[in-house]
């Protein structure tokens, strides 16, 4: 094993789970991760890798801390064996450098598909997005799962992204006896810090003179309720993951109760871009076309499916973003 890693032990009981296949979960320290962790550990055996450290991992649990991209990753999969990969080890933060972002999610990912493919391991599961169609103003209102990825054109950001949705594709047809599945869910909302989370976090909240979209949430628990579902054998594909309903922008933010201001959408990037600078929020001014279009998905896939249909309504899943400040 590689200098640096380091594993936690797990607790067996006179070594009955010892030979048990387990799942493989990348980035299992993020806040999706611990929380499919919480549900796997409890019918089975679960193998997580992530180079952060977790100190109140459940004792079953073992952890490699490890990135990806070292070689002593491909011991791990040969040492553990695997029916599953769940591959959630993807970096979002826009303030690491694009080189440094894309080499870690890119040839992460790359080595993960090596991996699988010499294993043979007979799933891989991976969680994209639907923000890799783009936000557009020629959008249907709901996009299916075979609309073309157009977000890497205009927001530089998930442009890797895109790409590992792309490289999933390609892993998908060239060894087709991995049952390969990718999970387009829309915006996610709960306790995940991403770019939605920023928006609303904004001291005051932007409105875009002359723009409402309509939104679409899904709650996190409904995320892993789908990555779940879709770690069932024979189920293979694309799926687009969406929420309970529907609301304009404007309604939004209204129930999240955030102070808003209406700005002109010339200058509401540059303001964006400015404030992202100071450091006063990470929502960059390149992410605005999602606060002027549509960007949401049809889901009927899934639903017949996987029978995904989400838990929380559309009042919880909106309330759970006021929920994340505390408030």
């Amino acid at each position: 094993m590689a200098t640096g890693a380091s594993i936690r032990t797990r607790t067996t009981k006179s070594g009955a789970r010892a030979a048990e296949r387990s799942v493989i979960l990348t980035g299992v320290c993020g806040r999706l991760g611990r929380l499919l962790l919480r549900q796997l550990h409890r019918e089975g055996r679960v193998v997580g890798i992530d180079r952060r450290d977790f100190p109140d991992a459940p004792p079953d649990l073992m952890h490699y801390r490890l990135d990806i991209r070292r070689k002593a990753c491909r011991d791990v999969f040969r040492r553990e064996p695997a029916q599953a990969v769940v591959h959630l080890g993807v970096m979002h933060d826009p303030r690491i450098s694009a080189e440094t972002r894309h080499t870690w999610n890119v040839e992460g990912f790359g080595r993960v598909l090596e991996y699988v493919a010499a294993m043979r391991i007979p799933k891989l599961v991976l969680l994209s997005s639907a923000a890799v169609y783009g936000a557009r103003p020629d959008n249907a209102q709901f996009l299916l799962e075979d609309a073309p990825l157009l977000a890497s054109g205009r927001v530089s950001d998930i442009r890797d992204l895109v790409e590992l949705d792309m490289l999933a594709q390609t892993f998908f047809w060239r060894v087709p006896e991995c049952e390969t599945v990718i999970l387009r869910p829309s915006f996610i909302v709960g306790e995940v810090h991403n770019e939605i989370y920023s928006y609303f976090r904004l001291p005051i909240t932007p409105r875009l003179l002359g723009f409402d979209p309509m939104m679409q949430f899904v709650h996190e628990a409904d995320v892993v309720q789908a990555l779940r579902q879709a770690l069932r054998p024979g189920v293979r594909g694309i799926y687009n993951i969406g929420g309970p309903g529907v609301l304009p922008l404007s309604q939004v933010i209204a129930r999240v109760g955030r102070p808003a201001a209406p700005v002109p959408h010339v200058l509401a990037r540059g303001l964006l871009d400015r404030l992202w600078r100071l450091g006063f929020t990470d929502f960059p001014g390149r992410e605005i076309d999602y606060l002027r279009y549509v960007c949401m998905v049809d889901d009927r896939r899934a639903r017949r499916e996987l029978g995904y249909a989400p838990r929380k309504s559309l009042d919880e899943t909106v309330a759970s973003i006021r929920e994340a400040f505390g408030e």
